[in-house]
């Protein structure tokens, strides 16, 4: 019997857990046919789930027919909670996009094919709601094959539409000439190759395209060949009622068994005392339970072959997006948080609201919480209003806390635009250390880099290894408006350790200054870049309005490519900054009377458009921020005694390492 994973994807109301349902009842897998407006869909386990009438949280479901068991992971539709759906994508064999007859392709319905073309996602399409006023069927397959694929094709019939199928690919076209038709096994290969896109049309709420649908997911899938080696992908995190953290993942080698060991990497939490952490920074637990669950409901097993989605108790270090095994862990997820709130604690205790986002945190790392000691403030990030009532409302219920949230602002980055050494020296009495570090501009979108090439005749491995791990525990902040340093690769240079007085804890302190020191002399030499976050869009609106939009695009210091246009409509795809976009949405539905679309993805960190504007409003200054100093502290006369940044080269004990200091 196949055995496939397939995931549910539309864009918010299309209808994907209505379709969900029908699919579980088709097959016999749920005796009654719930309803996400009732409150009783199987999918959606969760009380806030059932209460807004929305998917929030990745659920699996087992359906199994005649040739075929299923793994349906029913996904978040709306664009707050896209995180979470991409990082389901990582595991799909199949993805099945939901779209709504009445609607067409919306906004975040393109967002979702451009995902699943960079996750190389094999996809069937299922247009829902088709008994709706005004679905029209030709007028929406005519809109698939422009927006979306010529090899989008009705597959109600697949015979009556043979010759569609044998234009999209050459070696089909051979075997239609040949022999009038093409062979079921080209026409899997095209769909798992993202050649042919079948296309099903129907209503889930009145069970209407269903029976077609799953003969025809049966018919045109395969297996993914797995082998023997052991590997795993995790998707999510979470916990159960009993407050025990599960490990969602899928099995992409071999098999995993109950009370296996398995290990990853550690992630840079500045934790270091997790004693499952070995000395190369991998993590070794054991899988205490291995749980496949369908809905609410689990089953505990000994083993689970390759292709099987299941939950694991027992592991504290995983993370979304790990690889486990063979497999490497995934690289930053396209939908990233653009905004930063903070947490307004009221009446509860701040340290309590800091331990249950930290939990939250752990299920999302994208929420990446910060304890801003400076200010006694917690702040988050998140990708939107919704999402923020919704973590007010797991604050209330599984916590207890009460709490709110600040307006939302624009999460702004650094980085350098030239090559600088940073130096850092820790000397109170009875302790010592002295780090030297490059920092060098890396490529826009690169993240953070760490690397050695100190000599370990200079210092020894065990101090460069605590070193690397200070660079990567913590986030270090720029100098223009104390944001996160992106973009940029962090070497160590050389160091010192005294034989009897370096401990731990003071090359902590020499690293962190070593790295503000560096960057208060590359703002010195006016080589610090302030980024913010740009969106991508594409803007639909009616050809008379085009002038319209390109005026505003051009007033958010936006850019955008020549206009495409139907005659009808005119197509602007473009960049613009997230500042400036983030309400622009409203507009475009006012100035064009509903009748105009946006749709925005984050397109990554570029130069600030109005940085000097921010930099004057945020009015921070580096010197003043003690839990982040670049200045350094050296020993005289049996007393330590602090160096301001920019005499720290007159005091340091080792010289500068790196041979383009001369420029200082």
């Amino acid at each position: 019997m196949k055995r496939i994973v397939a995931g549910i994807l539309a864009h918010v109301d299309a209808g994907k857990t209505t379709l969900s349902e029908a699919l579980l009842y088709s097959t016999g897998q749920v005796r009654r046919l719930g309803r996400v407006d009732h409150g009783d869909a199987f999918l959606d386990t969760d009380a806030m789930e059932r209460q807004r009438g929305i998917t929030i949280f990745t659920e699996p479901a087992v359906i199994d027919t005649p040739e075929l068991t299923i793994t349906l992971l029913d996904t978040p539709g709306h664009v707050d909670f896209s995180a979470e759906m991409e990082r389901t994508l990582a595991v799909l064999d199949y993805a099945i996009l939901v779209i709504s007859g009445a609607d067409g392709i919306q906004g975040h319905t393109e967002t979702l094919w451009r995902l699943l073309g960079r996750y190389q996602v094999p996809t069937f399409v299922f247009v829902n709601k088709m008994d709706a006023p005004g679905a029209d069927k030709s007028r929406l397959l005519a809109q698939l094959g422009k927006r979306f694929s010529d090899g989008c094709i009705d597959f109600t019939d697949p015979g009556a539409r043979m010759e569609d199928i044998a234009m999209q690919d050459e070696k089909a076209t051979d075997a239609y000439l040949g022999t009038g038709t093409v062979p079921d096994e080209t026409i899997r290969a095209m769909i798992v190759d993202r050649r042919l896109f079948p296309c099903y049309f129907g209503s889930a709420l009145k069970m209407d395209g269903i029976e077609g649908f799953i003969a025809g997911f049966e018919r045109f899938t395969r297996e993914p060949r797995y082998d023997g080696d052991f590997g795993a992908r995790i998707y999510k995190v979470s916990h159960d009622a009993q407050g025990n953290r599960l490990t969602w993942l899928k099995v992409t080698g071999g098999e995993l068994k109950a009370k296996m060991m398995l290990s990853g990497t550690a992630r840079s939490t500045g934790d270091t005392t997790a004693s499952a952490v070995d000395d190369d920074g991998r993590w070794h637990e054991k899988a205490d339970q291995v749980r496949v669950y369908s809905g609410a409901k689990s089953t505990t097993v000994d083993t689970v072959p390759a292709g099987t989605i299941c939950a694991v108790t027992g592991p504290t270090q995983t993370f979304p997006g790990e690889g486990l095994g063979k497999e490497r862990d995934a690289g930053n997820p396209v939908l990233q948080p653009v905004l930063t709130y903070t947490l307004e604690p009221g009446e509860c205790d701040i340290h309590k609201c800091l331990v249950a986002l930290r939990e939250l945190e752990d299920e999302d790392p994208l929420l990446h919480v910060v304890w801003q000691p400076r200010l006694e403030e917690v702040h988050l990030q998140l990708m939107g209003a919704v999402q923020l009532e919704i973590i007010q409302q797991i604050m209330h219920d599984r916590f207890g806390l009460d709490v709110t949230f600040g307006p939302g602002g624009i999460l702004y980055k650094e980085t350098i635009a030239a090559p600088v050494e940073g130096v850092g020296h820790f000397e109170p009495l009875r302790h010592y250390a002295e780090t030297h570090v490059l920092l060098e501009p890396l490529p826009q979108g690169s993240g953070m880099e760490y690397a050695t090439v100190c000599s370990e005749d200079v210092l020894d491995r065990n101090w460069q290894r605590l070193i690397m791990q200070h660079f990567k525990e913590r986030e270090h902040l720029g100098v223009l408006t104390g944001s996160p340093i992106t973009d940029m690769r962090i070497t160590l240079l050389t160091g010192r350790a005294h034989l009897k007085h370096t401990e731990g804890g003071d090359f902590r302190q020499a690293t962190y200054r070593a790295i503000r020191q560096g960057l208060m002399e590359a703002k010195r030499k006016g080589d610090c870049r302030l980024l913010e976050p740009w969106y991508g869009f594409r803007l639909e609106v009616p050809q008379d309005m085009v002038g319209h939009a390109m005026a505003d695009i051009q007033r958010m210091s936006g850019t955008f490519d020549p206009p495409v246009g139907d005659g009808e409509y005119m197509v602007l795809d473009g960049v613009a900054p997230v500042s400036e976009m983030r309400d622009y949405a409203m507009d475009v539905n006012a100035y064009t009377h509903g009748r105009g679309h946006l749709s925005c993805v984050f397109a990554g960190y570029r130069p600030c458009h109005n940085a000097d504007e921010v930099i004057e409003n945020m009015a921070y200054d580096p010197e003043s921020d003690v839990e982040n100093t670049p200045d350094s502290v050296f020993c005289a006369h049996g007393a330590g005694y602090p160096v301001k940044w920019y005499k720290v080269p007159e005091f340091m004990h080792l010289d500068y390492a790196w041979s383009g200091v001369g420029e200082k």
